[in-house]
Order: structure tokens, then sequence, then C-alpha cells
């Protein structure tokens, strides 16, 4: 075992000076440092940005050879010149940014931080940042009043260093795996302009896919942050229940089945923020425990061999796509090849069950939602504020008891409890992460009759909803590709706290199958 738990760290950031990754896709980055001292006096080229990962960016902030001023002119670069064809951004934080930058040159922490200077991009849904407005895809929120406070995460990322400059689009409320809204229009996947990006966190995958940024915010509540990832060709984890604080205005998104993190092009990035994010809130009942060394360490640390299940069929019942089924064939062999073991595996948990608690749950926390945005105006929602399936949704979950909103509660523990048995045998279940390749825009969109929409969406989410419900982490890597071109995603799940299997997995996978340095050609 190759191990580096007492690799020398960095004592202000807690992390390895060292280069964690030795695939040669990740280390270009790395190896532009040393031109960056020519860089800062003619600007920072587009390709220079763009072959930097948010590990490579605060390497050259702290050490002085990149200036964190120079690295925001070159994002906003890039954001006007691709940004007006993919719609990823909705929102511009310019002046935050900068005003963040100058408050930080004057206190002499400019280059401070493992995040120091790397640009950022929020989910415009349920997360705040102090001075503007969050409009979680919808137009009943467009115009509200800007955050007092900013979100516990949020803080997390800045106070280590990263620089907010705006938000990414989701649907109305997060409600479908598609970033289409009446609000804000269509997020176009990089990889193909006429295909989806993904939801609810399309515009913070379509924003990495593009070159915008190398890691944007995410949030995850039935797939959110790996549907997208595995459209546009991403690693996407989804940590488990509480790893992640939610707060400071509410400890938990959806009894914790909706949790905040990141996309990005590389592991060591995920690894980064990821120990950045994590860890107890005051005021929070739950938490997930921290591991005894920081999770960039892990990357670091060879997993051994695996006991990996295989699970083939969705929750739904959809049919693989057959790029996906040749995309689970290829990682099969491949972990064959690194030396895990494969097993089948039929998980056992009842689909109504499992997608009746999580619709009761996200129903009544969307209709409290707009039940408050309703207070506020002095006026009940009307189809001009509402998309036609958020407006069945709202209807349908009016008919929810206490008695139903406990039982759902009861019906994820139980459900959790039924996964952490198959963690007993496995270390890991492989599984793809969506039933179907990238769908076309329009397709899963919110502004559409109920049975079109719930006919197109069977093969989105019917393996991702689970982890949500049961607590457990799970990430999505690009793994494949389609005849098309389309990236194709793989999953894999651990037992609860198991996040660091997932990136010891996950970093040998992207040394063997190295995937960083092939982008969309935008």
């Amino acid at each position: 075992m190759d191990n580096h738990e007492n690799a020398p760290l960095n004592s202000a950031t807690g992390w390895p000076r060292r280069s964690v990754l030795k695939a040669g896709a990740v280390a270009v980055g790395v190896g532009l440092l040393g031109r960056f001292a020519d860089a800062r006096a003619a600007g920072l080229s587009a390709s220079d940005y763009q072959a930097m990962d948010a590990w490579a960016m605060s390497q050259a902030i702290r050490s002085g050879e990149l200036s964190a001023e120079d690295l925001l002119a070159a994002t906003l670069a890039r954001y006007n010149e691709v940004n007006p064809r993919v719609n990823a951004v909705n929102m511009l934080h310019e002046a935050y940014a900068r005003a963040m930058l100058a408050q930080r040159r004057a206190a002499g922490t400019l280059n401070q931080g493992a995040l120091a200077g790397v640009p950022l991009l929020i989910k415009d849904l349920n997360t705040s940042l102090q001075g503007t407005v969050t409009s979680n895809g919808s137009r009943m929120f467009k115009d509200s009043p800007p955050a007092t406070r900013t979100s516990t995460l949020i803080s997390r990322y800045e106070q280590a260093g990263a620089v907010p400059f705006g938000k990414t689009t989701c649907p109305e409320f997060g409600l479908t795996t598609t970033t289409e809204s009446l609000a804000w229009g269509q997020t176009h996947n990089p990889w193909n302009l006429a295909m989806s990006a993904g939801g609810s966190s399309g515009g913070a995958a379509a924003a990495v896919a593009a070159g915008i940024v190398p890691v944007a915010h995410a949030t995850d509540g039935g797939g959110s942050i790996r549907i997208p990832a595995s459209y546009c060709g991403l690693v996407g984890l989804k940590p488990s229940r509480y790893r992640t604080p939610s707060g400071p205005l509410h400890f938990e998104g959806w009894f914790g089945a909706s949790v905040g993190n990141v996309v990005s092009r590389t592991v060591r990035d995920t690894a980064l923020f990821l120990d950045v994010g994590q860890g107890h809130e005051a005021g929070s009942a739950y938490w997930s425990p921290p591991l005894v060394r920081p999770y960039v360490q892990e990357l670091q640390r060879e997993p051994g061999k695996l006991r990996v299940a295989v699970v083939r069929q969705s929750l739904t019942g959809a049919p693989l796509e057959p790029a996906i089924a040749a995309t689970l064939e290829q990682t099969i062999k491949q972990l064959l090849a690194l030396g895990h073991e494969i097993d089948e595996l039929t998980l056992g948990v009842d689909p109504r069950q499992l997608f009746g608690a999580h619709g009761t749950v996200i129903g009544t926390a969307v209709r409290t939602l707009i039940h408050d945005r309703e207070q506020v105006l002095g006026r009940a929602a009307t189809a001009q504020d509402l998309e036609k399936i958020t407006l069945v949704n709202l209807e349908r979950s009016k008919g929810t008891s206490g008695e139903d909103l406990y039982r759902a509660r009861q019906s994820f523990e139980n459900i959790g409890a039924t996964m952490e048995q198959h963690f007993e045998r496995y270390d890991v279940i492989l599984s793809p992460v969506t039933g179907s390749l990238t769908p076309k825009l329009g397709l899963l969109s919110l502004d559409q009759p109920w049975d079109s929409y719930a006919h197109n969406a069977m093969g989105s989410a019917g393996f991702t909803v689970l982890a949500n419900v049961s607590g457990q982490p799970a990430i999505s890597l690009p793994l494949g590709q389609s005849d098309n071109g389309l990236p194709v995603g793989m999953m894999f799940t651990a037992r609860l706290g198991g996040e660091d299997v997932l990136l010891r997995l996950a970093s040998q996978l992207e040394q063997a199958h190295p995937w960083a340095a092939r982008r969309a050609a935008l």
C-alpha cells in the first residue's frame, strides 16, 4: 500500500504541499505554475486558465506566482465568452467579488487559505450570499429581498479563500433532472448545446464543463449533483447525510435527503472542497463525524482490494440504454483489472416506499416554501408564479397529513438501515447514474403536462434517489462516452461516512482512466 498519511502539511491549510495525484491530466495544471510570473504582466491566457483545477489555482495564488485579481479577470473573460451560449450563470456578483478581494488585500490575507483566490459559483437554490437574491429558479422568488446572511457552507469556502462571483441556474425549486425554467430559460450542455446539462445542479455542471470555473457549488436531493456530473463529464460527490452544513436558517434539507457539495473536473478538487466544507455547525442537532485525516490525504492511499456489488436494475424499471450498459461492463472489467472483487446485488428496496416517502417530503417542503412566500406577498400563488409541474405537486401535497410526513421519515430510516446491511458484505455498490443518456432540452421541463413529464422522467432518477433517502455517500465518475460523444457517468455508493473509500477508489480510477483533459469543444 502506498501510504503517505504522514506527508508534510501546509500549516495554514492542513493539506499536503506536494501534488496528490500522479495522473498526467491533472499534472498539467501544476506544470503551468512556473509560467505565471510572465502571465501576470500580460494577463492569464484562456488556455492556461482552463488547464488549471482549483488545487493548482490556490497553489499559484499562495505562492505569489498568480494574483487573485488576474485570476478573477480570467474567470470573467471566460464567462463573457461562453455563458451566452450555455446560460449556466444567471446572476453575476462581480462587485461582491471585487470588494472581497480588496478587503483581503487590505487585511494582508489575499494569499491565504486552502482555496486562496479560487473563483466560485453558487447554486441559486436554498443557498444565500449576503446582499444578493436567491430566486430558487422561480418567477415567484426573482424579486425576493437580498439575503442578510450567507449560508454556512459558502462562508466556509470564503473563509478558506474562495471568491464567489455569481450564481448558477437551476429548475424551479430543484424539482427536475434538467435545468430549464420560465424564470431563467434553458441551460445547455457544453458537449452538445441541444442537450440538457442535467438537474437540478445543471448550471453548476455546465459552468464547470464550459471552463468558466474548475469547481462549482451544487446540491443533491435526488441526484442533483450526480446526474449533471454524469451528463457533463464531471466528478460529482453527494456526501453522507449531514456531512456538510445546511444552515444557518435550516439545519437539514428535505429531512437530510438534500445535501450540499460541489461538481468538479478532478477528484482532488472534490476532496479539497469536502475538507473545507464538512463539519458540524453551531445549533445543528445533526452531524457526520469527521475522519482522522483530511480527505486529500486519502487520495494518496491505495483503496486495497474492494468488494464491489453491481446493481444493474433501476428502481423505476427503466431499461439501460446501450451506451450506459456498455460503460457499466467496461467499468466492471476495469475494476477486475485493478484487483477488486465483483458480485451481483439485488437491493431489496420497495420502490413505492422509496419514491412515496421522497415525494411526500419534497412536496411538503416546497408547499411550505411557497406558503412562506405567499405570506410575504400577501396573495396566493398563481399560474404566472409557478410552472405546470410545480402546480401539480403543490396540489397533490395539500392532502399530506402529519401522519403521512411522520411515516415518510420512518421510511427514510428503514431504507437507510436496509442499505447499511448491504455494506456488511460489500465495500462499494456500483451502478449507472442514470438509465438513459443526456436528454434533449424540453423533455424534462416543468412547463409541460404531467403525463408527458412522468413518462420522460422514468430513466433519469431511478438509481440516484436511493442514496438521498438512505443517506449514504455516492459519487458519479466520468467513465464512458456514447457513440455521439456524450459523457456517461458511473455511480459508486459506500456506507454512511464512507467518503474516504469513494475518494480512494475515484483517485485510482482517475489515474487508470484520466478524464480531466477531455473537454467539451465549445
